[in-house]
Formats: C-alpha cells, sequence, structure tokens
C-alpha cells in the first residue's frame, strides 16, 4: 500500500467522525487532535476505523508517534509493510 492510498485511508476514516474536514486543513505537522478537534472518544473511533480498514492495530503506548498526520502515515506505512 502507498503512502497516497494511507493518506487517503486517514481521511476516510477522519471525515467518518469529522465530515467537514478535509486533507487541506491538516497542517502536515500539527497535533491532528488539534487540527480536526477531536477529543478522545473521537480519537479512539478514528483508530478502530483505521484497524478495521487496513487491519493495523495502535496501542496507546504508540500514540506518541501517531501525533501527527504525517506521524499517522509514516506509522501505518512502517506497520503495513
Amino acid at each position: 500500500m502507498s503512502k497516497d492510498d494511507i493518506r487517503i485511508l486517514i481521511m476516510e476514516a477522519i471525515q467518518s467522525i469529522a465530515p467537514e474536514i478535509i486533507e487541506a486543513d491538516i497542517a502536515p505537522d500539527e497535533d491532528l487532535r488539534e487540527a480536526c478537534d477531536l477529543d478522545s472518544m473521537d480519537f479512539l473511533n478514528l483508530l478502530a476505523a483505521l484497524k478495521k480498514s487496513c487491519g493495523v492495530n495502535i496501542p496507546e503506548t504508540d500514540y506518541q508517534h501517531i501525533r501527527t498526520f504525517t506521524g499517522l502515515v509514516d506509522y501505518l506505512n512502517e506497520h503495513l509493510a
């Protein structure tokens, strides 16, 4: 799966929670939760949607690696390889 495919998966998951958000609204290195105005439950729903769409489970100990959009793309890219 390419990074572009991963970006699409992430945006689909985000838009399932916050349909008004488009990728242009999210700076690559901005805190993802702040950029998308996600509360704790929304963030967990985002991770659940990603697990369902690509099969990658992200444990709480790895949350520090997925704080940004770029970090999440890189994390999934690494774990899908």
